[in-house]
């Protein structure tokens, strides 16, 4: 069975960093692209980051130039680091293949961006 496990969330003053790990179980890890996804208070989830297996990358506009996935295959783990934190960044962030699938979405890391 799938498994994805996010971790790294917390609280973080505006302009603050945050790395997230999720660690994959139950896939072939090396074989997928790979996404971060975010749901805010009273919104939708929404797409944030992806990456392929070849290792190439794509951001939504909103965090474009702001954060970083990137991937280890060796430890079946894809990361997004997150830099120049806004009060709008703040969102349970998930991470699953790409495109997802809703029988492996997580719990999610809760990131709250606040002063």
């Amino acid at each position: 069975q799938v498994q994805l496990v996010e971790s790294g969330g917390g609280l973080v003053q505006p302009g603050g960093s945050l790395r997230l790990s999720c660690a994959a179980s139950g896939i072939i890890f090396s074989s997928r692209y790979m996404g971060w996804f975010r749901q805010a208070p009273g919104k939708e989830r929404e797409f944030v980051a992806k990456i392929t297996t070849g290792g190439g990358t794509n951001y939504a506009d909103s965090v474009k130039g702001r954060f970083t996935i990137s991937r280890d295959n060796a430890k079946n783990t894809v990361y997004l680091q997150m830099n120049s934190l806004k009060p709008e960044d703040t969102a349970v962030y998930y991470c699953n293949t790409y495109p997802y699938r809703d029988a492996y979405w997580g719990q999610g890391t809760q990131v709250t961006v606040s002063s």
